[in-house]
């Protein structure tokens, strides 16, 4: 029996998960907001970005991961927040929620401005290790997301796709939705080889996110 691509994480076993949920207890806070690369904090410590296209459910789970309602703030308006939020996480990382990607009601002047700075950070950075790239499970890869994945490829960033909303997805759509993200990530050699499925609402997945966040070094 062949194994499929990009399989789906493991249920983590007790002393992993303990690893996540100990590097989370230790506290998250908002750093700061950056609108240009001379402000970025000192790049000092492991560092996880966050991208996804707007209201793919981002800062909610950046929210659910940290148990902070409020930390990260959803914006209402696709393309809203323009700034690249930097998070601390116990005293060893950087959580980097990226502006939601695919602004439909943008100004071109400000999407450029943003793109600009977008792939800077990412071939700037050289203490992040890995881009979460979340993709709404009810929705599949879209257009937009096959570009900041290109864009990851570029930049020779290792992302890995967190589906977002699973508990919205019907048993018999599953297959069909993970087959499509498979085909879609086959043409990405920055795509890391595992998928994570969550759910904010029902905290499905948390736990997983954590422990794999806390094993990247």
């Amino acid at each position: 029996m062949s194994t499929l691509p990009f399989p789906l994480a493991e249920t983590p076993d007790d002393a992993t998960t303990e690893l996540g949920r100990k590097l989370f207890a230790g506290g998250a806070d908002f750093l700061k907001g950056v609108v240009a690369m001379d402000g970025m904090p000192v790049a000092d410590r492991v560092e996880l970005c966050f991208a996804g296209r707007s209201n793919v459910g981002k800062s909610t789970l950046i929210n659910a991961l940290t148990g902070r309602k409020s930390l990260a703030r959803a914006s209402n308006t696709p393309g809203r927040t323009q700034e690249i939020n930097f998070f601390t996480l116990a005293d060893s990382h950087y959580l980097v929620d990226l502006p939601g990607y695919g602004f439909a009601n943008a100004p071109v002047a400000v999407v450029e401005k943003w793109q600009r700075l977008l792939k800077a950070y990412l071939t700037g950075r050289a203490t992040l290790r890995r881009a979460f790239v979340l993709i709404d499970a009810r929705h599949g890869v879209k257009p937009v997301d096959e570009e900041i994945m290109g864009l990851l490829d570029k930049a020779a960033v290792t992302f890995q796709v967190v589906l977002t909303k699973a508990d919205k997805v019907k048993d018999r759509d599953r297959d069909a939705m993970l087959a499509q993200v498979r085909r879609a990530l086959s043409k990405h050699p920055a795509a890391f080889p595992e998928l994570v499925l969550t759910s904010s609402e029902k905290g499905d997945g948390i736990a997983g996110l954590r422990s794999i966040i806390a094993r990247i070094d």
